[in-house]
């Protein structure tokens, strides 16, 4: 095949977040047209987030080094920067290379938090948006469902996204360790530090009632509580307000204790000994060490959910050994999806699997019917394959004659391979919806085959 797959990028392990804002491709109108319109290419995808910014584009006889030229001058023009400046903070892949990449950015492999599940709505968004615009097509269109269908596979086959590794979201897991469901539970917030503002919007997410804001500054309490749908109060209430929170985060900063063990136990004797968990994640430490000697008082400190949170991403890139040999396992499928739309290999695979068919037939038709002899055997499998080889012989001269047409090949020859399910593919149950359409294109057709096979998947 004379097209290549080409993919250029920066992210945050190439760019300071500098370069990224300079040269991001958010709220760019028509930026895929665009592309398609000043740079030798057929196809072209854009995503933008703020860790990484990529083109994905489809070339046709043009090299390699021309086609990643020219986007490197339209993105540093677009974004009135320097060719220089950009080329030098980007990696550049092509053909599988891009694949596997684009592969393991879908399933956060290449994410700065590795695991989290952000980036594969954000290359969905991209890709809605490259449709929208008409410039994902017969390749960008299969490699994208693909890309999902590989991080939907990681997820289900590898733990790479079940443990913790934010501080934040360590609390909130300990937190379910010892309450099991969150729901109902209320919590408290002592002081406004930021990662005990993160931790408690992690709670609110994971069932937590509702959460009471105690802070010096009652006006921080009230805008805090304002977001959470929370109550403020002063930090000079926190002791007579404890007994009714079952988690308390505290990150105020004060240079002593803010919670002692006397107070705690106290407040376990109003709650009737019910379970509190303390969250300290200031340093100084907020909460008196010695309120984890309570009896159903369970503290932890911010070197305590270090601690889970090492071990996490440890687990983490172990099993993200796991994920890499999968995208490295779809990598050489989509690989023979790619060397398949050359028509020679597709007219193989039609022919075989004609022939797999009506052999299959005979072999059924004859163990109805009982043994003949040789001479009539030879004779029907000669009938049955020379029928199947003149059925397929129209299908086969309009693929030839369609794909001598610039820029058809790649469709037709996709489309047949799905029609005839060369691939050997599960057909959705969906599929019969194209005939509900009034008046369909051939490329209609191939945006409800893509539509139903992405739900499937």
């Amino acid at each position: 095949m004379n097209k290549k797959i080409i993919l250029i990028g920066l992210n945050h392990r190439t760019a300071g977040v500098e370069i990224r804002e300079k040269f991001a491709l958010t709220d760019i109108e028509h930026l895929e047209k665009g592309l398609m319109a000043h740079c030798p290419i057929q196809e072209c995808l854009a995503l933008s987030t703020c860790n990484r910014v990529e083109i994905i584009a489809v070339t046709r006889n043009v090299s390699k080094r021309e086609a990643m030229d020219s986007l490197i001058q339209y993105w540093a023009g677009i974004c009135k920067g320097s060719p220089e400046s950009l080329l030098e903070n980007t990696y550049q892949y092509s053909d599988l290379e891009a694949v596997e990449h684009l592969f393991s950015v879908a399933c956060s492999l290449d994410s700065m938090v590795m695991g989290e599940p952000q980036i594969l709505g954000q290359l969905k968004d991209a890709y809605r948006k490259a449709v929208d615009e008409g410039t994902a097509r017969t390749i960008v269109n299969r490699l994208l469902h693909k890309s999902f269908s590989v991080a939907k596979r990681v997820r289900t086959e590898t733990a790479i996204a079940s443990s913790a590794v934010s501080i934040s979201f360590a609390a909130v897991e300990l937190a379910k360790k010892i309450f099991g469901n969150l729901g109902g539970t209320r919590a408290m917030l002592v002081g406004a530090g930021e990662m005990a503002e993160l931790a408690a919007t992690h709670l609110l997410q994971n069932g937590v009632q509702d959460i009471i804001i105690a802070n010096r500054t009652l006006s921080r309490a009230k805008e805090l509580a304002a977001t959470m749908h929370g109550e403020p109060i002063q930090i000079e209430s926190m002791p007579d307000r404890l007994h009714e929170v079952d988690i308390v985060i505290s990150s105020t900063g004060s240079p002593v204790s803010v919670i002692k063990a006397r107070d705690v136990k106290s407040v376990l004797k109003r709650r009737k000994n019910k379970p509190m968990f303390f969250i300290d994640i200031a340093v100084p430490r907020d909460i008196d060490p010695d309120v984890n000697q309570l009896d159903n008082v369970y503290l932890y400190d911010i070197d305590d959910l270090k601690e889970v949170v090492e071990d996490n991403m440890a687990q983490r890139q172990e099993e993200a050994g796991k994920a890499r040999a999968v995208v490295v396992a779809e990598t050489e499928t989509f690989s023979n999806w790619l060397n398949s739309l050359e028509l020679q290999p597709t007219i193989v695979d039609l022919v075989d699997k004609g022939e797999d068919i009506a052999l299959k037939e005979l072999n059924k038709t004859l163990k109805k019917i009982g043994p003949v002899d040789e001479k009539t055997r030879n004779a029907l499998e000669t009938l049955v394959l020379s029928v199947g080889k003149k059925s397929l012989h129209e299908p086969i001269c309009f693929l030839k004659r369609r794909t001598q047409e610039e820029g058809s090949a790649e469709r037709f020859i996709d489309l047949a391979r799905r029609m005839f399910n060369l691939d050997d593919e599960t057909v959705p149950d969906t599929a019969h919806l194209a005939r509900k359409t009034k008046s369909c294109s051939s490329e209609d057709i191939e945006k409800l085959i893509d539509a139903s096979k992405n739900k499937e998947q």
